[in-house]
């Protein structure tokens, strides 16, 4: 490394700057959601950055250019655009080099700041394209330009539909020759995965994160249909996929940096083909002695695919995504989402917590039949008979990309047009049974309604039986419940202390004065962390109490009986709505 490095300081490069920012999005006052150590990392901004790495090693910029390229995720990291500016512009006025500023990974409710970002660094004169789901999914489905998208392009931004690899070549090629085309749409080309430059961060961005977890995608596309989903529309619905050897380089590597903590983005690893080769060679790479844990999505029949679930323990998976979404069969149908069976919801979870795997739940408040009352009422049928450790609430939202959103698109009817509200948290449409007002609340109710001390102490309970640490728990617990009730975000969106930038406002809402900023900031500082301190408290607490109860082994309840061939007739599960 260090003779290729002596080798080109004796050439005279040109430098060509590719910086790659993820954006964050705004909050309901319009500041910038950032933190000092954000939830999760981005794959997006990975998946590029590996590829950018990838052709900068290949000087695709030709032997004379010297490709330097900077990730910046904005949920952990300000953007100070009139200093990253000021650097792009000295490498092309000073040094004769190149510049494209990249806005990736881009979801729906994230593209007014990407657009606001791109704006500035266009003013610039400097060469910016933004991609991600909002720009693909708007393509692939809707017959007409939004106007976000058509504003873009009015700006002379350019826009990226699909997939990168093996595309970033061309963007590199035009931007350094000044003529990056207005669309680079490749949905109609779905790339192979197969050796394909593999996600990776450098591990000061990795730090940046809670749990510093590193992220990869060992495959894309899923075969399901449901509604509600973007992926399908974009990354399509047959199961592409990385090899054995792949995943096993990027592994080493993040290893090499300290990082062993993974979270695989795929939307339903369960539906990867290739997904025991996979899992065989991280259970090869512990067996090696690298102390490897992975979290995964998957769905909710994995406990009928044969080793599925016991090879994914054996890899170190402690925890599982599971997108529940509903206890009523009549949504779920109403969803498309036929995968998820209710009947099978209690031997799934009990077969994931028979290996020692965490699940997580994701539930979506406000299908068409969905009442305040008849949402309170499933919340305690699931608290009583599913044995579920963590669940996470999402408003149904018609997201761009979807085939809800192109239905109602089609249909006419009127959709909330900020764009910065779509992030399944906020009411964007209106039900057929419920007030925006009623909708909202009940949204934030469910939160405290699954987190009830008395539920709390439930959980605690049983992971005393299935042998999780008590603490580990209460952490986790605590860690969904408190940031939705004190920052008012999905604790996915949180983080490890709020950074809020007086001037990284959105655009048409006033600049704070200093001394109205500061202080305001401070107080709502205390009161927050304050709130959460409180909080944590009383949840130590519960756990006291739970652990000082006698005979912890002994403790059963419905929720972790065996299933039966009578749960029929006795579970509320079956009885509380027609469909079941």
């Amino acid at each position: 490394m260090s003779t290729l490095k002596s080798q080109r300081q004796l050439r005279a490069l040109c430098p060509f700057r590719l910086l790659l920012i993820k954006p964050s999005h705004y909050d309901d006052e319009g500041y910038v959601i950032q933190w000092w150590r954000s939830s999760i990392p981005s794959n997006s901004l990975a998946a590029v950055y590996g590829n950018a790495m990838e052709a900068a090693a290949r000087e695709v910029l030709g032997a004379e250019v010297e490709i330097e390229v900077t990730a910046l995720d904005e949920s952990n990291t300000r953007i100070d655009t009139p200093r990253l500016i000021r650097r792009l512009r000295r490498g092309i006025d000073r040094d004769g080099g190149g510049a494209l500023v990249g806005l990736v990974g881009v979801q729906s409710n994230q593209y007014p700041r990407a657009l606001d970002l791109a704006r500035r660094f266009k003013a610039a004169d400097l060469p910016v394209v933004i991609g991600g789901f909002h720009v693909s999914g708007c393509l692939a489905m809707l017959a007409q330009w939004p106007p976000e998208l058509q504003a873009a392009l009015d700006a002379g931004i350019s826009l990226f539909a699909g997939e990168l690899e093996g595309r970033l070549d061309r963007l590199l090629v035009d931007a350094a020759g000044g003529r990056l085309a207005p669309i680079y749409n490749h949905l109609g080309e779905l790339p192979d995965l197969t050796g394909a430059p593999t996600p990776y961060l450098p591990a000061a961005r990795i730090k940046r994160t809670m749990g510093k977890r590193a992220s990869f995608d060992a495959g894309r596309g899923c075969p399901f249909l449901c509604s509600f989903c973007t992926i399908i529309n974009v990354q399509g619905r047959r199961s592409r996929h990385r090899s054995a050897d792949d995943v096993e380089a990027l592994i080493r590597a993040n290893a090499a940096d300290g990082i062993r903590n993974f979270f695989i983005t795929d939307d339903n690893f369960a539906r990867n083909r290739n997904w025991e080769a996979i899992l065989e060679r991280i259970v090869a790479l512990r067996a090696s002695g690298l102390e490897i844990s992975l979290v995964i999505q998957a769905d909710t029949q994995t406990h009928r695919i044969e080793g599925f679930i016991d090879k994914a323990a054996a890899a170190g998976v402690n925890r599982v995504f599971i997108g529940l979404e509903s206890i009523n069969p009549a949504s779920l149908r109403g969803a498309q989402k036929g995968q998820n069976r209710i009947g099978d919801y209690r031997a799934m979870l009990q077969a994931w917590h028979a290996v020692g795997v965490l699940t997580y739940a994701g539930y979506i408040i406000g299908f068409p039949d969905d009442t305040p009352e008849s949402i309170r009422r499933d919340i305690r049928i699931i608290q009583r008979e599913l044995p579920i450790d963590i669940m996470e609430f999402f408003i149904l939202t018609p997201l761009p990309g979807s085939k809800d959103h192109q239905r109602l698109i089609q249909q006419g009817v009127a959709l909330e047009p900020d764009m910065n509200q779509y992030d399944t948290q906020h009411v964007t449409m209106a039900h057929p049974r419920m007030s925006r007002a009623d909708w909202e609340a009940i949204y934030r109710e469910v939160w405290d309604l699954y987190y009830s001390d008395a539920h709390v102490a439930t959980v605690l309970r049983r992971c005393r039986v299935w042998g999780y640490d008590p603490k580990h728990m209460l952490a986790k617990l605590f860690a969904f419940h408190a940031p939705i009730v004190h920052e008012r975000m999905h604790p996915l969106e949180g983080g490890l202390i709020r950074r809020k930038v007086r001037r990284d406002r959105r655009p048409g809402r006033p600049v704070e004065h200093p001394l109205l900023f500061y202080p305001r900031f401070a107080w709502d500082f205390v009161i927050k962390y304050g709130g959460a301190y409180r909080m944590h408290r009383h949840y130590r607490r519960i756990l006291e109490r739970v652990m000082a109860e006698p005979d912890p082994l002994g403790y059963t309840d419905l929720a972790m009986t065996p299933v039966a061939t009578d749960e029929r007739e006795r579970l509320q599960l079956y009885a509380a709505v027609a469909s079941a």
